[in-house]
């Protein structure tokens, strides 16, 4: 970094990426990398008051202490430990030439980093805060790989709460014989599946084999609503807005003939008595659906949305991308699988490759479709235009 985009970044403020602090004080530093690491990294330009973004400087003294303390800090006071790197960048001016330490610290890879006290932190805007919800913490540990919210065993379930003919039909499926076939009794055919473990159900499991999985998971819905106009504040439907419940087969298979009988019909260039094409391609909505259905963030305790108005059909998934995936990389056949096993148990049971390219497949279909990373909502959206009917 030189001197002239340093003063650049220092005439912006501080951000939830870039922090002032005038002298170092090792635990309230501490709190900060623990914060940048938990969130998307960041700067920390040390010799610049925090408030009001005056250049102090530090002196040579300074600066190999504050050095050597970094160090500390990052291996002793933070919990499990993360790498920075520092540089020295100077600043001439009128009234002298000021030194900046600038300490670069890293989104880290191995979340949640916490003091050692115990106290995690995250970044909120310019700020910083105490992480104490569970569902945000679990979501740290989802982003470095280290807990998968469809593997985890959910409470209070037992084998009972499985519908044995729906797993019976699924193992057919994947390994062409029945479980009796490969030796297996019921209970070792779901553990080998990874759907009974310590002797609960794991969400997948629920949710790809359940009897009643709204009624252990209730959030877990498709809310579904068609609205006259193009606002999402009017008040006059099409349908009275819905909850569809189901496993994610049923789900899907009951949001596409939503889809299905909400949605024109017309006719392009088929005889008059054929069946009419769907408005929006079949291949569009199915790609988009299941990119909703497999890969939200189950850690979120809300349900999928699909919202049809006059210009448009609007998907909303819970859970922003993740891991740092951004738009492009998603259009290019990129991604990450946040659901290992709700992918695997798709591909045996719905139109899904695993390949990565149902949105890349999607985008091609349709190249006006328009998708939001929505970040600050932690939602993903998806914006299909329909044809304006004359």
């Amino acid at each position: 970094m030189n001197a002239i985009e340093l003063l650049d970044i220092i005439s912006s403020g501080e951000t939830s990426k870039v922090q002032f602090k005038q002298e170092m004080d090792d635990d309230k530093f501490a709190a900060e990398m623990i914060a940048m690491s938990n969130s998307k990294g960041g700067v920390i330009l040390v010799g610049v008051k925090d408030k009001t973004g005056e250049v102090m400087g530090l002196t040579y003294e300074q600066l190999q202490s504050y050095n050597n303390r970094l160090a500390n800090i990052a291996n002793d006071k933070i919990k499990p430990q993360i790498f920075i790197s520092t540089e020295v960048v100077k600043i001439t001016s009128e009234t002298g030439e000021n030194k900046i330490l600038v300490v670069y610290v890293d989104e880290g890879v191995n979340k949640p980093y916490k003091d050692n006290s115990g106290t995690i932190w995250v970044k909120q805007g310019s700020d910083k805060r105490k992480l104490i919800d569970n569902s945000e913490i679990m979501r740290l540990f989802q982003q470095s790989s280290n807990l998968f919210a469809d593997e985890m065993e959910v409470y209070d379930t037992t084998i009972d709460d499985i519908d044995e003919r729906l797993f019976a039909d699924y193992f057919k499926k994947e390994f062409k014989v029945s479980y009796q076939e490969k030796g297996l009794t019921y209970e070792e055919a779901l553990r080998a599946k990874r759907v009974l473990r310590n002797d609960k159900v794991s969400l997948a499991g629920l949710l790809f084999f359940g009897k009643d999985p709204q009624n252990i998971k209730p959030a877990f819905t498709i809310k579904i609503v068609s609205f006259f106009g193009n606002d999402i504040a009017g008040n006059s439907y099409r349908n009275k807005p819905e909850d569809l419940k189901g496993t994610i087969p049923e789900l899907f298979k009951q949001s596409m003939n939503f889809l299905r009988s909400n949605l024109h019909h017309t006719q392009q260039r088929q005889e008059f008595n054929s069946v009419g094409i769907l408005e929006i391609s079949e291949i569009v909505l199915t790609e988009l659906l299941q990119n909703a259905l497999i890969h939200r963030d189950y850690f979120k305790n809300a349900p999928i949305k699909i919202i049809i108005f006059d210009n448009r059909v609007e998907i909303v998934s819970p859970g922003k991308l993740p891991n740092s995936l951004t738009i492009d990389d998603i259009k290019y056949g990129n991604t990450v699988i946040r659901n290992n096993q709700i992918a695997m148990f798709s591909s045996h049971t719905m139109p899904y490759s695993g390949l990565g390219s149902g949105i890349k497949r999607a985008v091609a279909q349709q190249p006006d479709i328009e998708l939001i990373n929505d970040i600050a909502g932690e939602q993903f959206i998806v914006k299909i235009p329909r044809a304006q009917q004359a």
